[in-house]
């Protein structure tokens, strides 16, 4: 290979590094804003008194979690909810 493509294939190589740190910034930045939206949500629910809807099928993955089956109830929450793996498994942590 020559001088050329070594320099191309570094410059490619760097130039993926740098888009790749710039878009988990964006998703670190979103991820904390959003977390912040739900926070004030959830004191602006309590505020008012409102109480949050139970989840889905909740009755459903308690009764799993105490039989000892917390993968299967992780399963049962994504169902319900749509939620993603990391969240419906700390979900289900908190039900223990």
């Amino acid at each position: 290979m020559d001088t050329f493509g070594v320099v191309a294939l570094g410059g490619l190589i760097l130039l993926y590094f740098v888009i790749e740190s710039s878009a988990s910034r964006t998703r670190a930045e979103l991820t904390r804003r959003m977390n912040r939206l739900e926070d004030k949500v959830d004191l602006l629910l309590k505020h008012a008194g409102v109480e949050e809807p139970p989840l889905p099928r909740q009755d459903e993955v308690v009764a799993l979690v105490r039989a000892g089956k917390k993968i299967e109830a992780i399963k049962v929450y994504r169902e319900a909810t749509g939620a993603g793996l990391a969240e419906a498994k700390q979900a289900v942590e908190q039900l223990t």
